[in-house]
């Protein structure tokens, strides 16, 4: 294989991750502002956004493609432990400020953390 096309993979790899990453933080953050969502699922939001914070986790962080996938697991989990609670309203927000923060947007990899859910 061609370095570049293993350059090429991997640039689209870490993107992919990226866009997963924060649309889901996203998707938590509004999860936790809206009324509808309990204080026990609104303790597993602190938690996860607290490991994704984390300064202790910062030097894996910096290894490329593998840096983020802890973070992006522990996100995942939190977010079906409260799925009942990312509802149309949760995601629209979420889209929103995604839209607002990002010009090129893949939908295809929006759709894939919603498809989860």
């Amino acid at each position: 294989m061609k370095l570049s096309k293993i350059v090429s993979f991997l640039v689209k790899r870490v993107k992919s991750l990226g866009t997963r990453l924060i649309y889901s933080v996203l998707l938590m953050v509004y999860a936790y502002k809206s009324e509808k969502t309990p204080a026990w699922a609104r303790r597993i939001i602190q938690g996860s956004m607290a490991y994704l914070l984390s300064p202790i986790d910062s030097v894996p962080d910096l290894t490329p493609v593998f840096g983020f996938t802890d973070d992006l697991g522990v996100i995942s989990f939190g977010l079906v432990a409260i799925a009942c609670y990312i509802d149309e309203e949760v995601r629209n927000h979420a889209r929103q400020k995604f839209y607002a923060l990002f010009s090129n947007v893949d939908v295809d990899e929006l759709d894939a953390v919603d498809a989860k859910l």
